[in-house]
């Protein structure tokens, strides 16, 4: 009887993730055929950083023969992606909360806000800051007389991955405090390994930029700034708990 009872609600369990995970992409979907209208002046507005770099006589180009129609859809679809998180994780904490209790979902409504904040905190840095002086210094060391003209479906991959690179390093603060939180580690262990952590900032900065200066310090420096973040914050955590014992 009692292995009945546990297969049922296994089985209501695995309905519940099936339901919200096509709720999930329902949401994406929403997103994505309105915005397929608007696909060009996406991709030319993402392009931007690029653009206003490049000599008068260059412009990007397309070399495929369906990367001019492609390329902006796909484009499109990850804009339709990232502004349907939100809603994503609400299908998730919807199906995990249940489950947890009440100090447990006040601190893990935190994290998931937080950690939503500092993934779009992610994308504006990357665009704004990091984007202007990379392809700046690009598109000056161009040897002379060479033209600049960038494939649109290249250019699309490469901010691709700096968008994704710059986004999951600004997690960093989150990640050390669930480790934290968890006790894996201390802030007074992470501290203590600080030279460590620093030189492997440097070396993702390294693995996941060009191989130029520049980038790789975009990365590094503001990894390491959020890794100083991430131990003050849990050190106020673990005063919380002390306090609350």
């Amino acid at each position: 009887m009692k292995e009945t009872i546990n297969s049922q609600g296994f089985f209501e369990h695995l309905k519940e993730l099936r339901a919200r995970i096509l709720k999930s992409f329902l949401g994406i979907f929403i997103c994505f055929v309105p915005l397929i209208y608007f696909s060009n002046p996406i991709y030319i507005f993402v392009s931007k950083p690029l653009q206003v770099f490049l000599p008068e006589s260059s412009t990007m180009i397309a070399t495929e023969v369906a990367s001019p129609f492609l390329t902006p859809i796909k484009l499109t679809f990850f804009v339709s992606l990232l502004i349907s998180i939100p809603y994503i994780l609400y299908q998730a904490w919807g199906f995990i909360s249940p489950g947890m209790y009440r100090h447990e979902k006040i601190f893990a409504y935190g994290i998931l806000f937080s950690s939503v904040i500092l993934f779009y905190l992610g994308i504006i840095f990357t665009y704004y800051v990091v984007f202007p002086l990379m392809f700046g210094f690009f598109t000056s060391t161009a040897p002379e007389g060479i033209s600049i003209m960038t494939d649109i479906g290249s250019y699309l991959d490469f901010i691709l991955i700096m968008f994704l690179a710059f986004s999951f390093s600004f997690e960093v603060p989150i990640f050390i405090v669930l480790l934290t939180w968890a006790g894996i580690t201390t802030p007074e262990n992470l501290s203590s390994n600080r030279p460590y952590i620093i030189i492997g900032c440097f070396i993702l900065g390294m693995l996941l930029t060009p191989p130029d200066v520049i980038s790789q310090s975009l990365l590094a420096l503001p990894t390491w700034i959020l890794f100083e973040v991430g131990i003050l914050l849990s050190k106020l955590i673990q005063k919380k708990k002390k306090l609350n014992l």
